[in-house]
């Protein structure tokens, strides 16, 4: 009999990581909640967690025999591990389990579509929402994880027009973050603006709910990107420490544009800069040194601060700026590989700056270009056959109530005694007037 080669430390940091990052959905449904007006933040952090439930659910039935099973250069195997059939027995060569992995991953399939509904906040229905984050799971994320993290996967091996260079995505610039930024950059061209966007000012209602939902999600990154490292090795404590510097770089570079810019340093700055710093560090956290993290993060910081603007100059009501950090972000710091890798980080690429000239830099592009491009035209179509069918936004009555109100029958604040009986109890009586609900 072969003897197993099982790492019990490998494997409890690899389910370790499976929970930090399942911890990220609640940090970023605070997060985006803490950001949306009074009446509609238990809406987006249902947004949030109900596709946690639905993309969970697809990932055990086929979303990881999608992903992972031996299929082609641009999707797995169907029927390979459907229900995750032949995945519970050990594999004496392996040195973690198999539904380690499989845990793992499902965390990354349901945050990155939980990314997207950032976008559309406030003014989107729930049942079209979910219907919406069900099929492009299976149309655009599990194709595009195959893409990048899959044996055979075209990204991954450097097929077509990488020319056998294959691009580097530790752990989801390209599929997490382009993929959703661009997404929630169609879904915004689908559903259109917010009532009264841009006159009227829509701040964040709870700052106390975005820092801590940022912390969160800082907390629950090391576990996304130190955990890809799938053993807890040298590569899991130089990403662990590569995160770190990049989201402190980042943060001060977006109080900075802040104080250059408005004259003030503020907290919602504060927290998107974390924010951006983690989105730009995730695909480059194996492949640059500490020094060369602290500047991208910088980068990164400066380039999103400014990145949200484009909104107000485009005319695309991208509420929580899943665009300007999450698209941009991830792009920034996919395409900084090909500029700051260095072959001492464990990657063992050299980017322009060490003498590696050009080549990688290319492959970057080229895959975050892909993914951004397919991810964007698939869910422009999904959106509007969604609209022309069920229809995705809520009606006008409803904006002005309300989505808290009018959808889930709930409010996320006592204001006043509403007694105790009534299909609203609890919401406030101020809640059940739409003309004084402006929130």
């Amino acid at each position: 009999m072969e003897e197993s080669v099982l790492s019990a430390g490998d494997t409890a940091w690899i389910l370790t990581s499976a929970a930090l990052v399942l911890l990220m959905l609640p940090g970023l449904a605070l997060f985006y909640g803490g950001m949306t007006r009074a009446k509609a933040v238990l809406n987006m952090m249902m947004m949030v967690m109900g596709v946690v439930f639905l993309v969970g659910v697809q990932w055990i039935l086929y979303g990881y025999s999608l992903t992972f099973g031996t299929g082609n250069a641009l999707i797995g195997n169907l029927s390979e591990y459907i229900g995750l059939e032949g995945l519970m027995t050990d594999d004496p060569a392996a040195t973690y389990p198999a539904m380690a992995f499989v845990a793992f991953q499902a965390m990354f399939a349901v945050i990155t579509v939980a990314l997207i509904a950032g976008a559309v906040a406030d003014r989107t229905k729930f049942g079209a929402w979910m219907v919406f984050a069900g099929i492009w799971a299976t149309l655009v994320y599990f194709p595009v994880a195959h893409w990048v993290w899959a044996s055979g996967g075209w990204i991954f091996e450097g097929l077509g027009p990488m020319n056998g260079t294959a691009a580097i995505d530790f752990a989801g610039g390209t599929a997490v973050h382009i993929n959703a930024g661009a997404a929630g950059l169609a879904l915004a061209f689908v559903l259109g603006k917010r009532l009264g966007w841009p006159k009227t000012p829509m701040k964040p209602h709870n700052l106390t709910l975005v820092m801590i939902g940022a912390g969160l999600l800082w907390f629950g990154w090391f576990g996304f990107n130190a955990g890809s490292a799938l053993a807890a090795n040298n590569t899991s404590a130089v990403v662990f420490l590569n995160t770190f510097a990049a989201t402190c770089a980042a943060a001060l570079g977006w109080l900075l544009v802040e104080k250059i810019r408005d004259g003030h340093a503020t907290s919602l700055g504060a927290a998107s800069g974390i924010v951006a710093g983690l989105v730009a560090i995730t695909p480059a956290c194996s492949s640059v040194s500490p020094i060369g993290a602290l500047i991208l993060g910088a980068i990164a910081g400066v380039l999103c601060a400014l990145a949200v603007g484009l909104k107000y100059r485009f005319g695309f009501d991208d509420s929580l700026d899943v665009v300007g950090v999450h698209l941009v972000g991830g792009l920034v710091g996919t395409l900084l590989i090909g500029i700051l890798a260095t072959e001492a980080a464990p990657a063992g690429v050299n980017g322009l700056f060490y003498g590696g000239g050009l080549t990688q830099f290319w492959s970057q592009l080229i895959a975050a270009v892909a993914v951004m491009v397919y991810s964007f035209v698939l869910a422009f179509i999904i959106g509007k056959i969604i609209d022309l069918t069920m229809g995705m936004r809520i009606s006008e009555d409803d904006e002005i109530a309300g989505v808290d109100l009018t959808t889930h029958a709930e409010g996320a604040y006592e204001l006043a005694d509403s007694g105790s009986g009534g299909k609203f109890a609890g919401v406030g009586q101020a809640a059940l007037k739409k003309e004084e609900v402006t929130v």
